[in-house]
C-alpha cells in the first residue's frame, strides 16, 4: 500500500475520535467479519486479539507470534478499504519501530497497546513504563512518516488491581501519563458505571475508549457519556456464535 494513502488512512482514523460523538470501530477478526462490517457502512474497524486467536484455535494473550499476526492483518486490509487499527496486546516482545513497521506494511494505520505484560507472568508495567513504551511506538511512527494512532489502554479495572477505593484515580493518572507520552486515545477497559465513565471523559486530556456489548448496549448511550471511541472486544464475535449455535442445533 502506497505511503500516501497510508497517511490519509491514518489522518482520517484519528479524525473520527470525537468525545461525545463516539467512532464505533467494529472488532473484527478475519476478511469475512471486515467485509461484513464494511458492508453494514462502518467507516474503520479493529482487529482484536481475542477473536483473531479464536478464529485460528489460539488462545489470547500473545499465544501468537507478531507474524502470524500481520499475516491475518494483511488478508483483512487488502479484503476491505477502510482504516484498520489492531490490537497488538502488549508487543509480543517486539521492538516499537518492529511494531510499527510491520502494521504499516501489513495495511494498517492504528494500534492498541496493553499495559499487561503476557510475556512476563502477565505483570502490569509501571505507569512510567508504559508511558515509555507509547512514546516509543509515536517515535517510530513519525519517524515512518505516519500517525499511526495509537490507543494506550490500562488493564486496571479488567484485573481489579489495587484498592478499588482509588483505582479510577490511579488509571487516570496512568493514562494521562501516557497521553503525555503521545497516544491519541485512551483505554479503561472494562464495564463502567455511567457515574465513572464519565468522570474518566471528563478528566481524561485525549477521546475515550469504551467497549460495547453489541447485541445489548444502546448505542446512543455512549455519546451522553463523553466516549469518543467504542470497539467491542471478543462480543461481536461471541454474539454471532450463539446465533450459529443455536441454528445449528436445529440440526444437529
Amino acid at each position: 500500500m502506497p505511503d500516501q494513502e497510508l497517511k490519509q488512512r491514518a489522518e482520517s482514523l484519528l479524525a473520527l475520535h470525537q468525545a461525545g460523538n463516539p467512532v464505533v470501530l467494529p472488532t473484527v477478526w478475519d476478511a469475512w467479519s471486515a467485509k461484513l462490517a464494511v458492508d453494514a457502512g462502518f467507516a474503520a474497524l479493529t482487529i482484536g486479539s481475542h477473536p483473531l486467536a479464536d478464529s485460528i484455535g489460539k488462545e489470547d494473550g500473545e499465544v501468537m507470534s507478531f507474524d502470524d499476526v500481520l499475516t491475518r492483518v494483511a488478508q483483512i486490509t487488502s479484503a476491505v478499504d477502510v482504516p484498520i487499527s489492531v490490537d497488538i496486546e502488549s508487543g509480543y516482545g517486539e521492538s516499537a519501530s518492529r511494531l510499527i513497521n510491520g502494521l504499516l506494511q501489513a495495511g494498517a494505520v492504528g494500534l492498541n497497546i496493553e499495559d499487561s505484560v503476557h510475556k512476563e507472568g502477565k505483570r502490569l508495567r509501571s505507569s512510567a513504563e508504559h508511558a515509555e513504551l507509547v512514546g516509543a511506538l509515536r517515535e517510530a511512527a513519525d519517524e515512518s512518516g505516519v500517525h499511526v494512532v495509537v490507543n494506550a489502554r490500562t488493564d486496571l479495572f479488567l484485573r481489579a488491581d489495587g484498592d478499588e477505593s482509588d483505582r479510577v484515580d490511579r488509571a487516570i493518572a496512568r493514562l494521562t501519563e501516557a497521553a503525555a507520552a503521545g497516544a491519541d486515545s485512551l483505554y479503561p477497559v472494562g464495564r463502567h458505571e455511567p457515574e465513572t465513565m464519565r468522570r474518566l471523559t471528563s478528566e481524561l486530556p485525549l477521546p475515550v475508549n469504551a467497549i460495547a456489548i453489541p447485541d445489548q448496549d444502546d448505542p446512543a448511550s455512549f455519546g451522553p457519556l463523553g466516549v469518543g471511541r467504542i470497539s467491542f472486544g471478543p462480543f461481536l464475535q461471541q454474539a454471532l456464535s450463539g446465533s450459529a449455535r443455536q441454528m445449528l442445533q436445529r440440526w444437529a
